[in-house]
């Protein structure tokens, strides 16, 4: 799988693209990647989930599980996977 800007990548985003891949096995997923990257934006380096679920760090902090609204482009930033998968079918259910 193609890692998205990897040639751009300093250590410090070196470092959050190993604490976003221990944090995508520690929680011992069985969610499909849809991509991993680093958004050149933003800072950070992610794996976005196809159910919509992304896990992302920057600078080499700890990880954050974040969730889009993609109605009004939203974010919500969570601190386990559970509470972000929970956001997530919230949204849904509104859709």
């Amino acid at each position: 799988m193609k890692i998205h800007n990897y040639e751009n990548m300093g250590s410090l985003d070196k470092k959050s693209l190993e604490l976003v891949w221990k944090a995508y096995n520690d929680t011992r997923l069985n969610e499909e990647i849809f991509e991993i990257g680093f958004n050149l934006s933003s800072g950070y380096v992610y794996i976005a989930l196809e159910n919509g679920v992304s896990i992302a760090s920057c600078f080499g902090q700890p990880v954050d599980y974040i969730v889009t609204d993609y109605n009004n482009g939203e974010e919500f930033f969570f601190d386990t996977y559970d509470e972000a998968y929970k956001k997530l079918k919230k949204l849904n259910e509104t859709v």
